[in-house]
């Protein structure tokens, strides 16, 4: 997997400012105020900070962002990184003043960041490592790299580095997750994904890898169908992490289609090459699983992820048949690109009858609606419970990935009934992501606290964003991992 570059916590050393290389970075107060490293950048620049501070662009700058000079007179770097940043600012505008640096600076350069207080130093790595992401590992040309190794000058070097190692973990986990949503659907099949998963056994997860026999003989019959068009074999990965004693676990399930053709109803090809990113929600489960263990959290979690590629062929299931679920249901399926709530639909069940999980979440790229209804900046929150809702708003906001409540409710069952099986797998155009989870509700149990969060406008974007290159962005592993941290951890 990609890793954030290497951090390192030090004594505050205003005399090696002037000789380091690549990028240097200091902080100002919005109030303009200099601490002592940003006067000292300004004295060795000849008064060019103060300079920049009286222009009418540093009062429009918003908090956490950052101006630079290129080849500062009286600095060896050769870009000095000046960030608008207070002490007293909240959590996420210090990750923000991280991302901001970590975009400004060299590439393939050492980077020196002055962040006197420890907790802002802390806030900083994590928000530097977030956006120090690139993924080339597929081009034959020489590319620059990523900034980095990272150097944080701040007091209680100790306790900040101890702190920002858990949160760096989390990054590792957002890596994770972008690597498999970026990767290729040549190179990321259904086993490559399942092996690159049995790798998290390096951090002390119990990986197990479910085969297309096994998922015959447990009859997760829906899942297989989706599959049974392709040439990769079908799989489910279950992984466990058990850091909270006897408790019992909480499940995040993901939808892992590695490509949709849409089967037999043939998706355009016009933008087809993006259905790569259509196992995001196993994705991002498997990145939150990284970031947990990566962390050792105190909770019992388990993961599972249905891998399907969903191909049109001559063993391909077509609308029209009928299915029955693990749980017992039949589905009539009337287009076989609804085929990521049938996957979901069996392992759902599947979670709930082996583990008894506290909770549930499960992700999935699964609709356009939901872009329609939130395009780009929110994903859709459905759920029974309102208290596992509410937490899981909270977490996301904590974090700053967008999210918002969507209905369910009985009504929309209607749009759900079939001519002959007990449900169809769409409901039509109205309400198409409401109707998707209300499917996937018909295979949760009663008293089950649950939520689905349909990822779909989130999970891969053609833009930037502030913490992630244009791509994969990793959408749900913090939500996740502070979900787990403030509700479900024993210690």
């Amino acid at each position: 997997m990609s890793n954030p570059p290497t951090f390192d916590f030090a004594e505050p050393a205003l005399d090696a400012m002037a000789q380091a290389e690549g990028t240097v970075a200091v902080l100002v107060a919005p109030d303009g105020k200099l601490d002592r490293a940003a006067r000292r950048a300004d004295k060795l620049t000849r008064g060019a900070v103060s300079r920049m501070l009286a222009d009418t662009s540093w009062a429009r700058l918003d908090a956490g962002r950052a101006q630079t000079l290129a080849w500062p007179a009286g600095l060896a770097a050769s870009r000095l990184v000046v960030v608008k940043l207070s002490h007293t600012d909240a959590e996420a505008t210090g990750q923000l003043a991280g991302a901001a640096i970590a975009k400004a600076a060299a590439a393939g350069a050492p980077v020196q960041i002055h962040a006197a207080r420890p907790r802002t130093a802390v806030r900083i790595a994590l928000g530097f490592a977030l956006r120090a992401y690139g993924f080339e590992r597929h081009r034959t040309s020489e590319t620059d790299g990523l900034p980095g190794p990272v150097t944080l000058l701040t007091t209680q070097p100790d306790q900040a580095g101890a702190e920002a190692e858990a949160q760096l973990a989390v990054a590792r986990g957002v890596h994770f997750a972008r690597d498999l949503v970026n990767e290729p659907a040549n190179v990321l099949t259904t086993t490559e994904f399942a092996t690159r998963l049995e790798g998290l056994r390096d951090l002390g997860v119990e990986v197990e890898v479910l085969d297309e026999p096994r998922l015959e003989e447990l009859g997760m019959r829906t899942l297989l169908a989706v599959g049974q068009g392709s040439r990769s074999p079908s799989r489910v990965v279950v992984m466990e992490w058990r850091g909270g004693g006897d408790a019992p676990p909480f499940a995040l399930v993901g939808k892992g289609v590695v490509f949709d053709t849409g089967g037999i109803s043939l998706k355009p090809g016009p933008g087809m090459e993006e259905m790569t990113m259509d196992m995001g929600g196993a994705g991002v489960v498997a990145g939150a699983m990284a970031a947990l263990a990566g962390r050792k959290a105190k909770a019992n979690v388990v993961g599972l992820v249905g891998l399907v590629e969903n191909m049109p062929d001559g063993n391909a299931q077509r609308p029209g048949d009928v299915v029955r679920s693990m749980k017992g249901d039949t589905i009539e399926v009337l287009n076989t690109d609804a085929e990521g709530r049938l996957v979901l639909a069996d392992v759902l069940w599947y979670a709930q009858e082996r583990f008894r999980p506290s909770g549930i979440v499960d992700l999935a790229t699964l609709t356009g609606a939901i872009i329609i209804g939130l395009g780009h900046h929110r994903a859709g929150v459905f759920s029974n419970d309102d208290a596992l809702a509410s937490d899981l708003l909270k977490a996301a906001a904590a974090e700053g990935e967008g999210a918002w409540r969507m209905p369910l409710g009985p009504e929309y069952d209607k749009q759900l009934k079939s001519r002959i099986a007990d449900i169809a797998n769409i409901g039509g155009r109205p309400a198409g992501a409401v109707t998707a989870a209300q499917f996937l509700q018909r295979f949760v149990k009663d008293g089950q606290p649950w939520v689905h969060l349909d990822i779909a406008g989130v999970a891969a974007l053609k833009e930037e964003t502030d913490f992630a290159p244009k791509g994969a962005t990793g959408w749900g592993v913090r939500t996740l991992n502070r979900l787990i941290a403030d509700g479900y951890e024993t210690g």
